[in-house]
């Protein structure tokens, strides 16, 4: 671990900033791309304990939740829809429009919705506002998708939203020519609750795509684009192009828009439809950015640049130069909710800041759940994804042996994930999740076989089992060797990994 620099060692941020976008000179403007260096930052604490919700405790009320779930899960899951606002919309109407009750950020992207979302919810929160979170999919339990103050509601109040629009629920379906979906209900539940609370603020992340994503009946004040690349290609078209143009349905007339580093395909798209509606924006690299980062014990330790100016010695308990920048479109998506840089020319209050960052939290987005051996969990179920969080363990972790357990649904680019880890997983064991819509342990195992070798390869059908083996394997170099394990491929496998690893 090396030393930390003396303050007279340390470059000003604001030149550190300027020299990275003028290296930049030979890509488009639009896309710079901030880098930092890494040199590790010992700091206090760590980080904070994930809201993930367990079962009720009182039997009368999980068996309620119960009911609730199996009367949702009748309905058409969230990789069956027809693209149309047109359900949602009506029962918006029939609810009296709530999303109209309260202004709103709207999110999209490829990944790094969630975590964008919470960092978002937590900046809001230490600003003093009431928010309202509405994210998918969960992790264990589906009280998680809607949230009230920084938490999730509790499974009394989710029962009582239910029941209290099932009724109007029940009206639109009579009406359509589909019933709603799942997901259609759930966003009109999160709506409903916001309204209930009521929230000064809601956040809010698409299911698939944006235009027409039943979240989308809101007007959001400002949106905002993670990285798009390559996923739901059947839903949203096969270029970043058309996955954009989806995408970027989500940006209404005279909003703000946020956009984080995107390929130039994608750019060119979201900067004309953004021109369209007369949206401003901001872009990643030129208005706002990374300008250093520093891993930290439990994390890393940022400076930012936002619409306002720098902000830094951030600490941020996630690990990742991915997590960085998802920080850095956080920052700017709040700093324009307040009018930083159009309104008002100073930024928001550092000190604020650094409590709202410190104290983030994000469910199964690598976060470690045992020590000796390591396991550490990641939700990645796209190569890209993979990409990230293959680059960022090596970082964060430094395993000297990293097992991998992946457990995939069949509807994915399970090739492209596996080739994104294969350089960092000395071994594979390849499984699948409770889901109907899991990938065969075995059809894993013949493409991870190609990809990895025979000899790296081992197949255990049961996701207990395959943790049990990855531990093992990882304990092969002994105790104080290094080695670590790393759940993947689904949020579904780490949602279900938690649980059996002993978390909520």
């Amino acid at each position: 671990m090396s030393d930390i620099p003396g303050e007279n060692d340390q470059p000003d941020p604001l030149d550190s900033f300027d020299e990275i976008i003028d290296a930049e000179t030979t890509r488009d403007p639009d896309l710079a791309v901030i880098e930092a260096g890494s040199r590790t930052l010992r700091t206090q604490g760590g980080p904070p304990e994930a809201d993930v919700p367990a079962r009720p405790e009182d039997p009368e009320v999980d068996k309620a939740l119960r009911e609730v779930e199996a009367e949702l899960a009748t309905r058409w899951g969230e990789t069956k829809l027809e693209p149309s606002v047109a359900r949602i919309a009506a029962l918006m109407d029939v609810l009296g429009e709530p999303q109209r009750s309260y202004p709103s950020i709207h999110i999209t992207g490829t990944n790094g919705k969630t975590s964008t979302a919470r960092m978002i919810e937590a900046l809001l929160g230490a600003f003093e506002l009431r928010t309202g979170r509405y994210t998918s999919p969960h992790v264990q339990s589906i009280t998680e998708r809607i949230s009230l103050d920084g938490a999730p509601i509790s499974a009394e109040r989710f029962i009582e939203t239910y029941q209290d629009i099932k009724p109007y629920v029940e009206m639109v379906d009579a009406r359509q020519e589909y019933r709603l979906s799942f997901f259609e209900v759930l966003t009109g539940m999160a709506y409903a609750a916001f309204a209930d609370a009521p929230v000064d603020v809601a956040v809010v992340e698409v299911g698939m795509g944006g235009s027409w994503d039943a979240t989308n009946v809101i007007d959001g004040d400002v949106a905002v684009v993670t990285p798009i690349d390559l996923d739901h290609t059947d839903r949203l078209g096969e270029t970043l192009g058309e996955i954009a143009t989806e995408k970027a349905g989500i940006v209404k007339q005279d909003a703000t828009v946020v956009l984080a580093q995107q390929p130039v395909d994608a750019a060119q798209v979201l900067l004309k439809k953004a021109v369209d509606v007369n949206a401003t924006v901001a872009r990643e690299g030129l208005e706002f950015g990374v300008v250093a980062r520093q891993v930290a014990v439990g994390g890393q330790l940022m400076t930012l640049r936002g619409l306002g100016g720098e902000y830094p010695e951030v600490y941020l308990p996630l690990h990742g130069a991915h997590q960085a920048h998802n920080a850095a479109v956080a920052l700017a998506a709040v700093e324009a909710f307040f009018g930083v840089g159009a309104q008002r020319p100073e930024p928001l209050d550092i000190d604020t800041v650094r409590k709202a960052f410190a104290a983030v939290a994000s469910p199964g987005r690598l976060e470690v759940v045992r020590r000796s051996p390591t396991v550490v969990l990641d939700a990645a179920h796209n190569p890209a994804g993979a990409r990230v969080t293959a680059e960022a363990v090596g970082e964060a972790f430094q395993f000297s042996r990293l097992i991998g357990v992946v457990g995939a649904s069949g509807d994915k680019n399970v090739r492209g994930l596996l080739e994104a880890f294969e350089p960092v997983f000395a071994e594979v064991v390849v499984t699948q999740n409770s889901s109907h819509r899991a990938m065969d342990a075995d059809e894993l195992a013949a493409i991870a076989v190609e990809v990895f070798g025979e000899d790296r390869v081992q197949v255990e059908p049961r996701l207990p089992d395959a943790l049990e083996a990855a531990i093992t394997l990882a304990e092969e170099e002994g105790e104080f060797a290094g080695g670590g394990v790393l759940v993947t491929g689904s949020v579904i496998t780490v949602g279900e990994a938690r649980l059996l690893l002993g978390k909520g």
